[in-house]
């Protein structure tokens, strides 16, 4: 359990970085991602981009 806490925290992280490069190509701008503003910092947790990324990673891993 506790690896896959971890998978997801770095995933989150990964995207949090690359976000601007993929907000070009449409990713962060999912139906399932959220944008907010609290304590004066905007705030983005990209729920639907990271489930989005996973699946895509799976289907690769598993063609491998």
């Amino acid at each position: 359990m506790i690896r896959w806490i971890i998978v997801v925290f770095l995933a989150l992280l990964l995207i949090s970085w690359f976000s601007p490069g993929l907000q070009k190509l449409g990713f962060g701008k999912l139906p399932g991602d959220l944008r907010f503003k609290l304590f004066g910092r905007e705030w983005f947790v990209p729920l639907a981009s990271t489930m989005l990324l996973s699946m895509l990673a799976a289907a690769i891993a598993r063609f491998i």
